[in-house]
């Protein structure tokens, strides 16, 4: 198999980085000695062993060949039929064999290479989910994994061309060359030897330039496909604003970069490909000659010049392999620099060692003189103190942008706080598990995002063993029941991505069954009606009415009315606590909440004049 039959294997993938190839290498060697793998070392050591057969069975093959030729060359001897049949078989046997124990190999090693990819990636893929919030909100969903992806992919390639190309292939051309050497003379293994290097050198040189070139190529294939995600993944909003023209255009623009950079990889590919045949060729031209002339001198026989020239063509075949290999290695170690960056990120908010589990005594909540700002910003929470006791309720009020939303973030330990602490039952959210302190909470957010999944894995997220009657349960709690079972597929039924298929308020009342089956301690509300037309807000605070029931429940609210009937609610304006009181008091106030207040009451007036005419 020649290097050009790669160039779509070898070019698939991106990464980017010095692609240092010792690391990589020291990856793999760890990765082979994991515990992990134990299992599969069994057939590892098989797939090697039939390996290195297969290779002895290359290097004799020729040898028989030239000997069967030798024997034709002498004259029909009253031996030469037997000798001959016995040769051509031992050839045909070695020619076989050196094909077909490969194939073999790869049915040992297959189980192997799978397993150590879906650990890499496994891997990865946990240590991205445990990331802190800021990474997520800063990095391409489908960037990310394209570089899991990428990364198993290139255990794959360094597993396999470590252990049965690399390695064997040096085994197999020192064979060759001692071959050589001892039976047909030094010449010949010179040759082989400097052809080897002549290949080797020219490739290295060519893939220096080349990994460079992919590089470039593999930066803009992530631009390319990250922004199809974002496209495809936000079709409403492009519909919205009638942008699909320009969405086309900037993914045209991108495939443009994308395939001039395409083109240059290709283009030096071709151009090693047949540098290197080139080589191979002067190598093959080099042995022939010397043969012919030893053959034509009586120094060799006839069938002598068939099997070195047959030997070096067997070489010839592994170091198209070779070449390929240590391109694939090259790239290899470049598609996992990128992984083994995200490896080495640690999460901005972590467990403290040993923190314990939080212990639940009735779900309070402590805000003791918190202040937080946002990374690149200058407004942020300032000195906010306030406290909820267990099983009440409490709102929280204020301006777009005062920082009402920062506060849960910060409970839910998102982030943790530039000064001041959190308390949870007494306990600082610093100083237990993230995991104890989440499963305590449940979140119904403005918008809640639904997988692309059935009713019944969306709603049972929070207790994926929940029996049907549990889920139709909750379902009843959250005014869903009626719903679901006018459906044709009841709980079957898919929401589509992020939840489209569903109405506005069909999926807040999903969400809110969601938190309720999850049980928690603190169930906190993100302006979970605001975005709901009157009618439906009355069907959705009705049922967080009922999921609020005997639990601690923090509300964000831009709609005042759901929280007038709080047992306190704060203002916040620019970060600060500007107000705090029930709803009778914070109007008697006449601050910014009466204020707030009297223009949406004054709104909704409005709003029903208009209904009204």
């Amino acid at each position: 198999m020649t290097a050009a039959h790669h160039s779509q294997v070898e070019d698939d993938g991106i990464a980017s980085g010095d692609g240092r190839i010792g690391s990589a290498l020291v990856r793999v060697f760890h990765l082979l000695a994991r515990q992990a793998l134990k299992r599969q070392r069994p057939l590892m050591a098989l797939a090697i062993l039939v390996t290195l057969v297969g290779k002895v069975f290359a290097v004799a093959s020729p040898v028989f060949f030239g000997d069967a030729v030798n024997v034709v060359a002498k004259g029909a001897a009253s031996t030469s039929t037997g000798t001959l049949l016995a040769l051509l078989a031992y050839w045909a046997i070695s020619r076989f064999f050196a094909s077909a124990l490969p194939q073999i190999r790869t049915m040992f090693f297959a189980p192997v290479s799978q397993e150590a990819q879906r650990i890499v990636a496994v891997e990865a893929f946990e240590h991205a989910s445990y990331l802190s919030l800021q990474f997520h909100l800063t990095r391409r969903a489908g960037a990310l994994n394209r570089m899991i992806e990428r990364g198993a992919a290139a255990i794959d390639f360094l597993l396999r061309f470590l252990v049965f190309n690399i390695v064997p292939t040096l085994i197999e051309l020192a064979l060759a060359a001692s071959l050589l050497a001892v039976r047909y003379g030094p010449a010949f293994a010179l040759i082989a030897v400097m052809t080897v290097a002549a290949y080797a050198g020219f490739t290295l040189w060519i893939t220096e330039w080349r990994v460079k070139q992919r590089r470039e190529m593999n930066e803009t294939d992530s631009e390319l496909r990250a922004s199809v995600v974002d496209s495809l993944g936000n079709f409403e909003t492009v519909k919205a604003f009638a942008a699909e023209a320009r969405e086309v255009n900037k993914f045209s623009q991108n495939l443009g970069r994308y395939n001039q950079k395409y083109v240059a990889v290709v283009r030096s590919l071709s151009f090693l490909n047949a540098g290197q045949e080139f080589v191979m060729t002067a190598g093959l031209f080099a042995v022939a000659l010397v043969a012919g002339l030893g053959a034509l001198g009586g120094r060799l026989a006839i069938g002598d010049m068939a099997a070195v020239v047959l030997i070096l063509m067997n070489i010839f075949r592994p170091l198209n392999i070779l070449g390929f290999a240590w391109r694939e290695i090259k790239q290899g170690a470049v598609d996992l620099e990128k992984l083994d960056g995200l490896m080495a990120m640690q999460p901005e908010i972590a467990d403290a060692p040993d923190a314990p589990d939080l212990v639940l005594k009735g779900g309070g909540v402590t805000f003791d003189h918190v202040a937080f700002t946002h990374e690149g910003r200058n407004d942020g929470l300032k000195d906010v103190s306030f406290i909820v006791k267990p099983g009440s309720r409490i709102g929280i009020a204020g301006p777009s942008g005062a920082g009402k939303s920062t506060i849960l973030r910060l409970l839910f330990r998102f982030y943790d706080p530039h000064a001041g602490r959190i308390l949870v039952d007494g306990q600082d959210v610093r100083a237990i598990t993230q995991q104890s302190l989440r499963n305590a909470l449940a979140l119904v957010p403005q918008d809640v995002a639904l997988f692309n999944e059935s009713l019944r894995a969306n709603i049972a997220y929070a207790k994926p063993d929940a029996s049907d009657d549990e889920i139709m349960a909750v379902a009843e709690r959250a005014h869903l029941g009626d719903f679901i079972r006018a459906l044709p597929m009841g709980l079957d039924t898919r929401v589509g991505e992020r939840g489209l298929k569903l109405s506005g308020g069909e999926k807040q009342r999903v969400g809110i069954a969601r938190a309720i089956m999850k049980d928690p301690a603190i169930l906190v509300l993100d302006e979970a009606t605001s975005s709901l037309d009157s009618e439906t807000e009355r069907e959705v605070q009705d049922a967080l009415n009922e999921a609020a029931q005997g639990r601690t429940t923090i509300t964000i609210a831009h709609r005042l009315s759901t929280i007038a009937d709080a047992d306190q609610i704060v203002v916040i304006d620019q970060g600060r606590i500007v107000e705090s009181g029930t709803h009778e008091e914070l109007l008697a106030l006449q601050g910014l909440y009466a204020r707030m207040w009297q223009r949406q009451a004054e709104n909704t007036e409005n709003d029903t004049e208009v209904i009204s005419a």
